[in-house]
C-alpha cells in the first residue's frame, strides 16, 4: 500500500494579543492600535500592533516614543495575560477537532499533523479554509495557515501571506516560493546571522542553500549544518502532540536592572536561574532532557540555543550545561534578559544507556547528589530558598 503524503499545517494566529483586545473594545478595530507595556518602566515596548498600525511601521519590540512617532493616533492598551490564555485554549480546543496530532508551539500557533485526513474533511486547502473560517466565525480571530510535508516549511508557508492567508509550501515549491527570500527570513536566523551570513555573500536563502555545508558548519558549527538542511527544505522533527494538563517545560527568565555587557555576570545569573529549575523539577518528580537558554539583548533581538543531554534532575549538570551554552554564543552585546528552560521529561535512550554502563562508583555518586539535593529542597521549604547556597556549582571563578 502506498504510504499516504505527510501533510503538515502551521496556524498561526494574526496579531494575537491585540486582536483579543479588539473583541473586548471593539472601538480598536480598523484603527490603528496595539498592546504596549508601562511606558515608565523598561517594558514599555508594543507586544503586538494591529495591522493597520503596522501599515505606518509601527512592529513589535519597537518602544512607545517610536511607535508614537511614526503613527501619533495610535490607540495603546496595556496586556491581559489570562484573556489572552482564555482565547488561546479555545483556539486549541477548536484545532483539536480536526486532529489529536497537535502541538503547540505558542500562545498563538500551533503544529497539526493531517496526514491521511484528507477522507474526513477533504484536501489540505479545503480543510485550512474550515479551519479559518470557525476561527473567525466562532472565536472572532484572524489567523494564517501554512500547508506542507513537514513543520518548518510549514512554518515558512504561514509567513508568506499575512492577515488571513493560506499558502503551500511543499518541497517542489522551495526553489519558488523558499529560496527567492532574503537569508534573515529564514525561520531560526535572526539579525546577527543574517548579518554574517550576508558578508559573507549569502544574501538569499537559495544562496545559503547552494552553499557549502561543511563551510558553514565550520563557520557555525552545527547549527551551521542545521540552517543549510532548512534552506533546502529538510525537517524530520515529528508533530509531537502533548497530553492535557501535561507540563511541556519548567523554566526561569529575567529582566536585569541594568544591561549587562560581561560573560561572568551572565553566567551567574544563569547559575540563580537554574537552581530554581531544579528544584521545580524535583518537586514535580520529572528529570529533564534538554536545556534551553534565552538572551534578549539591548535592542531586542532574541537568539535561543538548547542542548540534549542525559535525563537528569540535578541543579549542577543543568547549571554547567545553560553555562556552556551561553558560553559558546557569547557575542559581549548588551543583554537585558536572560531565561532558562528545560524539557524533554521522558527518560530519553542515551539516559539508559549512561545507566547501564555505569560503573557501580558513579551510580554511588549520583544517588548520593540526588539524596543531597533533595535535603536542601526540604531545608528551603522551611527556611527559604536563600537559606542554602551551595558552592559546588556556584564557583564565580570561570574565565569568560
Amino acid at each position: 500500500m502506498k504510504k499516504a503524503q505527510q501533510v503538515t499545517f502551521l496556524v498561526d494566529m494574526n496579531a494575537f494579543f491585540i486582536g483579543c483586545e479588539a473583541l473586548q473594545d471593539p472601538s480598536l478595530k480598523d484603527r490603528p492600535a496595539a498592546v504596549a507595556g508601562d511606558p515608565k518602566k523598561r517594558s514599555g515596548i508594543i507586544l503586538t500592533a494591529n495591522y493597520e498600525a503596522r501599515k505606518y511601521g509601527v512592529r513589535t519590540t519597537m518602544t512607545i516614543y517610536q511607535a508614537k512617532k511614526l503613527c501619533p493616533g495610535i490607540l495603546l492598551v496595556p496586556p491581559h495575560r489570562k484573556l489572552y490564555e482564555e482565547k488561546s485554549q479555545a483556539v486549541m480546543e477548536l484545532l483539536g477537532r480536526y486532529t489529536p496530532v497537535m502541538e503547540q508551539n505558542s500562545i498563538d500557533e500551533a503544529w497539526l499533523d493531517m496526514t491521511g485526513c484528507e477522507g474526513i474533511w477533504g484536501e489540505p486547502l479545503e480543510t485550512a479554509r474550515s479551519i479559518m473560517a470557525q476561527i473567525n466565525t466562532e472565536l472572532g480571530l484572524q489567523c494564517s495557515i501554512g500547508i506542507s510535508e513537514n513543520k518548518f516549511l510549514a512554518k515558512m508557508a504561514a509567513e508568506l501571506k499575512k492577515p488571513q492567508g493560506i499558502s503551500t509550501l511543499w518541497q517542489e515549491e522551495v526553489q519558488e516560493k523558499l529560496w527567492p527570500l532574503p537569508v534573515g527570513d529564514l525561520y531560526g536566523i535572526g539579525k546577527q546571522t543574517a548579518a554574517k551570513l550576508q558578508a559573507m555573500g549569502l544574501h538569499t536563502i537559495g544562496e545559503l542553500a547552494a552553499f557549502g555545508k561543511d563551510i558553514l558548519r565550520s563557520r557555525f558549527g552545527k547549527y551551521g549544518e542545521e540552517i543549510f538542511l532548512l534552506a533546502n527544505g529538510i525537517d524530520d522533527s515529528p508533530v509531537v502532540p502533548h497530553e492535557e494538563g501535561e507540563r511541556k517545560s519548567i523554566g526561569r527568565s529575567t529582566t536585569m536592572p541594568q544591561d549587562i555587557t560581561d560573560l561572568k555576570s551572565a553566567k551567574d545569573k544563569i547559575a540563580d536561574l537554574a537552581e530554581e529549575v531544579g528544584i521545580d523539577l524535583r518537586r514535580l518528580g520529572k528529570k529533564c532532557s534538554t536545556v534551553h537558554i534565552t538572551v534578549k539583548y539591548a535592542d531586542f533581538q532574541t537568539v535561543t540555543r538548547q542542548q540534549t543531554i542525559p535525563a537528569t534532575d540535578l541543579t549542577r549538570q543543568i547549571v554547567a550545561t545553560a553555562q556552556e551554552l551561553l558560553h559558546k554564543n557569547w557575542t559581549n552585546q548588551a543583554v537585558r534578559l536572560l531565561g532558562i528552560s528545560v524539557s524533554g521529561f521522558e527518560r530519553t535512550v542515551e539516559d539508559a544507556q549512561l545507566s547501564f554502563f555505569a560503573s557501580q562508583n558513579d551510580v554511588n555518586k549520583l544517588e548520593k547528589e540526588e539524596k543531597l539535593e533533595r535535603t536542601v529542597d526540604s531545608i528551603r521549604d522551611r527556611y527559604g530558598l536563600e537559606s542554602v547556597k551551595k558552592a559546588a556549582f556556584l564557583d564565580r571563578k570561570e574565565t569568560s
